[in-house]
């Protein structure tokens, strides 16, 4: 969007009086934010610098949306501590980037489930070129966004904004499509959930996504009877106006919601899950287990078989995961393919504890898995973000796990 000499010359108003001078200067100063953070003028006079973002519930309060209905209430989980964990004090209490902790996982708070259909609203998003990340928001016609988790305004739409890009426009859009949905987790546990629910409701024939796909993605949708292509068929680059949007807002480890998953997709064995699995990260980017070759004689004495998931199409991991017994993985994404296992398998997760993700330990709560955490440690190139790191294990921590397992 363009920015003419009047949005500038409003912008910059206290630069241009430089007689203010400390706390009026100040206050003037925010003037502008205060007045697009009420409402009372848009965000493209000051070039979106600020926005307004409005919960979705508060959207659907003020009569804002052409119908609503709300799935899920809040909920308290009473999930079990990790097999080998004897107290919850030992888990750490880190929350970082994930907003909850390890130690926060047996008691954690599930959010509501809306689903909501907003007149008129527009899609800008942009790709981080680094990671090829997908980022989306939603905006109303007077530039206010409709807060969804996992879809705030960033800096990087305001620069799409200010691109003035040629507009894509669609009478009628159901909209799943949040951050980085091609990655394989949040692909799995954040968006796959809401194809169930949209299909109990017969709401999947205005499904779009964009034009950005993967294996995972298009076998997923052709399991709901739909056509990749003509799903994935919105250009990532473009805005997208919408006269009629549907949203589905969840919380991504909401066990009603993942659960629907398995039920829906999950192959049912033909008898009880017998295999041991080692998930390998051998062809992984990144998060390698760096001695895995130390502990093969330990694995293979307790029946394990290494698969690697790059291997094995969506369907066939699926498969694997309903035949499993035993899973035992690094920490990685193609842990999150447990969604598939028959309640009651039992989860191995290596981890390095100086950053504590609790997602996994949610997920597996949530699915009815037993879970055990062992800890290993980063190695490798200590410039490397913690997410890209390989990690270590001594395999004694393996073999103790083991041995409680019966292997």
């Amino acid at each position: 969007m363009r920015t003419d000499t009047a949005t500038a010359t409003r912008a910059t108003a206290p630069d241009r009086l430089p007689w203010l001078r400390g706390p009026l200067r100040a206050r003037v100063a925010r003037v502008p934010e205060r007045a697009v953070r009420a409402g009372l003028v848009p965000p493209s006079w000051f070039g979106w610098r600020w926005v307004r973002e409005e919960p979705l519930d508060s959207v659907v309060a003020r009569g804002d949306a052409l119908s609503h209905e709300r799935i899920h209430q809040p909920a308290v989980a009473d999930n079990p501590l990790p097999r080998n964990v004897a107290r919850r004090e030992d888990l750490p209490d880190e929350a970082g980037w994930w907003g909850y902790s390890m130690r926060d996982v047996p008691t954690r708070a599930s959010g509501r489930t809306l689903l909501a259909t907003l007149p008129e609203r527009r899609i800008v998003a942009f790709t981080e070129p680094s990671k090829r990340n997908y980022y989306p928001v939603v905006l109303d016609r007077r530039g206010r966004s409709a807060f969804l988790r996992e879809m705030p305004f960033r800096p990087g739409h305001r620069e799409a904004l200010a691109r003035g890009a040629p507009v894509q426009r669609r009478e009628r859009v159901t909209w799943i499509a949040e951050r980085v949905y091609h990655n394989h987790s949040h692909w799995l546990t954040a968006h796959v959930p809401k194809l169930c629910l949209l299909e109990e409701r017969g709401l999947l024939g205005d499904l779009a996504l964009p034009a950005r796909s993967n294996p995972a993605i298009d076998a997923t949708l052709r399991m709901f009877g739909l056509d990749p292509a003509a799903v994935c068929s919105i250009d990532p680059d473009l805005p997208l106006e919408v006269g009629e949007l549907t949203l589905v807002d969840t919380d991504r480890f909401r066990p009603e919601l993942l659960r629907l998953v398995r039920d829906r997709l999950g192959p049912v064995p033909e008898r009880a899950p017998w295999r041991r699995v080692l998930i390998s990260r051998a062809k992984a980017r990144g998060r390698r287990l760096e001695n895995e070759a130390a502990l093969e004689p330990l694995l293979a004495k307790a029946g394990f078989e290494s698969v690697v998931m790059e291997e094995l199409s969506f369907v066939e991991q699926a498969r694997l995961m309903s035949e499993t017994a035993v899973l035992l993985a690094p920490h990685g994404a193609g842990l999150t393919n447990m969604i598939f296992c028959r309640p009651g398998t039992q989860l191995v997760e290596i981890a390095d504890l100086s950053f504590p993700n609790p997602n996994f330990y949610a997920l597996a709560s949530a699915m009815g898995l037993g879970y055990w955490l062992v800890e290993g440690r980063f190695c490798g190139d200590p410039a490397l973000a913690p997410l890209d790191r390989d990690l270590a294990v001594e395999p004694a921590r393996v073999e103790a796990v083991l041995r409680a397992l019966g292997g």
